[in-house]
């Protein structure tokens, strides 16, 4: 089954799909060697590991498509890519929908921001008009070749117009052929649980650790209606803080002239089999 029909048949199942954010292909293959449907390529994860800078809309087309072109041949489960705000007009609209369709992935979201944008639970971001916004969704959806490649549409435009316009845009957009809604950074509980009563389709719901979203359970999200969940910093704040734990116990072994003990660290011969060195070995002429 094409990675596509695989996605919008966990979405149409009752079940809240919850795709964690991967960067790289390491962190695209834990995530479905742990058993997750889908994956979300996290924008913020891909230019930190990729440029080793802030997400501040400093990744180009180019190195996001790359990004998700090598996630795509590490897993077979579904992969939503992050394709930040389309870069440009509704003629790059066009062009990234055909980039990331090529590639591999399952879907993509594009936002409402100013170029160059920034993390959505950042402050002092801006957006650009609404009929800019719904022109550009109506160009990507118009550029898709499967039909069920997944077209999420992304307003920020929360923290900066206010609530009543973040829904309107994200019904805008659903009117145009949007699959999907994601009203960025929801400030209260009653905002995060009114945005599917109030969107007149599917919902996907950002979550941040430490973000200016509440954290509500999973099971709270479900029966709010959101039928997926990204859950974007994850693994990558996880991977900041093993490497400062591994790295803490490499200078103190250093230091004190002992024995380097690192119980957490996953062996090398694990490390090659969680990355498929079976299937390669059977590849090599004995």
């Amino acid at each position: 089954m094409h990675v596509t029909a695989k996605l919008r048949q966990a979405l149409n199942s009752r079940q809240l799909v919850i795709a964690p954010g991967a960067m790289d292909c390491v962190s695209a293959a834990a995530v479905e060697q742990n058993g997750f449907s889908a994956i979300y390529m996290t924008g913020m994860g891909t230019v930190a590991c990729r440029l080793g800078l802030p997400d501040y809309g400093l990744a180009t087309m180019t190195e996001m498509v790359a990004n998700a072109s090598a996630m795509s041949k590490a897993v077979r489960i579904p992969i939503i890519a992050d394709a930040d705000t389309g870069y440009g007009n509704e003629l790059n609209m066009t062009r990234t929908v055909i980039e990331y369709e090529h590639v591999g992935v399952a879907g993509i979201h594009v936002e409402d921001q100013v170029s160059p944008k920034k993390c959505g639970h950042l402050d002092r971001k801006m957006v650009i008009p609404r009929n800019e916004f719904v022109s550009k969704i109506a160009a990507a959806v118009a550029a898709r070749c499967n039909p069920d490649f997944l077209i999420i549409a992304r307003t920020d435009s929360n923290a900066v117009l206010g609530f009543d316009e973040a829904v309107d845009r994200a019904n805008a957009a659903l009117d145009v052929g949007a699959d999907m809604a994601l009203v960025e950074a929801p400030e209260s509980a009653d905002q995060l649980l009114k945005v599917p009563q109030l969107v007149h389709g599917p919902c996907v719901l950002n979550i941040l650790l430490g973000g200016k979203s509440p954290l509500l359970s999973f099971a709270e999200i479900e029966e709010a209606g959101y039928r997926l969940a990204f859950l974007s910093d994850a693994l990558l704040g996880s991977a900041f803080a093993a490497y400062d734990h591994a790295l803490r116990g490499v200078r103190e072994a250093a230091g004190s002239g002992g024995n380097l003990h690192l119980p957490q660290i996953a062996p090398a011969r694990e490390i090659f089999r969680r990355l498929g060195a079976e299937r390669w070995d059977a590849l090599r002429a004995s």
